[in-house]
């Protein structure tokens, strides 16, 4: 017979288990010397010179900026996009160790504007296989910051 110290840790454990997997550090930013228009144009080479194809561009800057009267707040960027984008070899490889690492598909890449500096980066994902897209985002930053 279980004992209530038992089903406590049991209890504890399965929370634990379908909690969901967060990023530990936060995104990664490269700074970028020139423009905001200069970033975007350098990152959309750099995926699609990666063979990929850019699916789509949020403009998510534009949309805060639009609609800070109506909800409140204070501007945060002044601009920022992001570019998402697919691999089919870098996903198939890190669905073959998981097929639940979809949950993390499509990649993105975004480039932001604040008072006169201009980043580009990644979300962080979890440990393991999702290493491999870090890897690839990682790569096609660094190709965009060298342009």
């Amino acid at each position: 017979m279980r004992t209530l110290k038992t089903l406590l840790a049991s209890a504890a454990l399965t929370s634990v288990i379908a909690m969901p997997v967060a990023a530990q550090n936060g995104p990664t930013t490269y700074d970028f010397e020139g423009s905001f228009d200069d970033a975007t144009f350098a990152v959309r080479n750099a995926i699609v010179q990666e063979g990929l194809v850019v699916d789509f561009v949020s403009h998510v800057g534009d949309m805060l900026n639009r609609t800070r009267e109506d909800v409140g707040g204070e501007k945060h960027f002044d601009a920022a996009d992001i570019f998402i984008f697919c691999s089919a070899v870098v996903t198939r490889e890190v669905l073959a160790e998981d097929p639940m690492n979809v949950a993390q598909c499509p990649y993105g890449i975004f480039v932001t504007e604040r008072e006169g500096e201009v980043k580009i980066g990644y979300r962080d994902y979890p440990d393991g296989a999702m290493e491999k897209v870090e890897q690839l985002l990682d790569k096609i930053v660094n190709d965009a910051i060298e342009q």
